[in-house]
């Protein structure tokens, strides 16, 4: 099996340095406009700094209407082309392959700040969303390509397309979610069919050797696992991407459905037939030995978020240690302010349960 640190060629003709990605992570650092801030260009030029071979920004919005989070790094305007571009570059500059996250919240969005509900594929009484129409999803798809575009002008590497998490392309995957009668529901076929014709729109509007992955979930959301599988396995045979970014929550853990116990999630896509597109996987990897140990398990990368939130240079460390652990948490808002965390990261950091100490009366 190959070296975490080894070089990985990507299908567009790229070369990753070494097999760290850093994780799409949501850090709401940037402005109410997606204009990118002082924060978050810190926040991931100090990742590209600390060794990682694929740096990829948070979810960035496609359209206003999918808008999912405050602060959110927009790339759905040329407004942001500027702030992009000092990104791709700030990036670069440490020899990081420098990849935006494009993502549409769809039932998910911010139905306060878009101004109306939220958009989904059918009626969602839970998130009181409404189907979307035809010309909705046309527009959607189209708005992921042009941020693509957006992308590459700036300067970037690639794309990601968010499939995954419960927002919009997942949406459309999801059997229990998507009650379409259209092309674009009903089968398992026609539930994909909006992220085949993203994948196919963005490779006929960027350059070759522009990079493309999908991020995909095959468990939460009304997912079907066994679905989920079969998709990635047709995008790892038809070689459109370069990469597929699975996220597993926990990549040693069995799987909830009963037809794949006695594997880990890891092993349900790791051993899938691969041909030149990449595999790789998110979910509770902290230590020098899981990296290793998810790379003896067939994974031709490892998505590093956790660890890299508490840790900057954690590709860099485990070179220096195979057996880097990262600090135990809760760890201090100092502490995180001194790994580049903005406040407003620090503060959102706080939710997540037993990660920051609280602060001292």
């Amino acid at each position: 099996m190959a070296n975490l640190f080894e070089p990985l060629p990507l299908k567009s003709s790229a070369t990753l340095k070494n097999r760290f990605v850093l994780a799409p992570l949501t850090n709401l650092q940037s402005g109410a406009d997606g204009v990118l801030s002082d924060d978050e260009y810190k926040w991931l030029t100090k990742r590209a700094e600390g060794g990682f071979g694929l740096t990829m920004t948070c979810a960035a919005s496609i359209l206003p209407a999918g808008l999912g989070f405050p602060g959110q790094l927009g790339a759905h305007d040329d407004k942001h082309i500027a702030g992009l571009t000092r990104l791709a570059a700030g990036l670069k500059a440490h020899g990081t392959h420098a990849v935006v996250q494009l993502q549409h919240s769809g039932m998910r969005a911010m139905a306060n700040v878009i101004g109306h509900a939220p958009l989904c594929p059918s009626d969602n009484e839970e998130f009181k969303a409404r189907a979307m129409t035809l010309d909705e999803v046309y527009e959607a798809r189209d708005a992921f390509i042009a941020a693509a575009r957006r992308a590459e002008q700036a300067g970037f590497d690639g794309v990601e397309l968010h499939g995954a998490h419960g927002y919009l392309i997942c949406q459309f995957l999801s059997g229990g979610i998507n009650k379409r009668t259209d092309q674009y529901g009903g089968s398992a076929e026609n539930r994909a069919r909006l992220l085949h014709e993203i994948i196919d729109g963005v490779r006929a509007a960027t350059k070759p050797g522009f990079s493309l992955g999908v991020r995909l979930s095959p468990e939460r959301f009304d997912m079907d696992i066994a679905e989920i599988r079969d998709l990635a396995q047709l995008l790892l045979r038809e070689e459109k991407i370069d990469y597929l970014d699975m996220s597993l929550w926990d990549v040693f853990k069995e799987p909830l459905d009963e037809r794949f116990k006695g594997q880990t999630l890891l092993q349900v896509f790791a051993n899938l037939e691969r041909k030149n597109v990449r595999l790789g996987a998110a979910g509770k990897i902290m230590t020098g030995e899981q990296c290793a140990r998810c790379m003896d398990e067939g994974l031709d990368f490892v998505v590093i978020g956790r660890g890299a939130i508490l840790h900057h240079d954690f590709p860099n460390r485990v070179a220096a240690d195979p057996s880097f652990k990262p600090i135990a948490t809760p760890v201090t808002a100092d502490y995180l302010r001194s790994e580049a965390l903005g406040e407003v990261f620090v503060n959102y950091m706080r939710t997540w349960k037993g990660f920051v100490a609280e602060d001292a009366a």
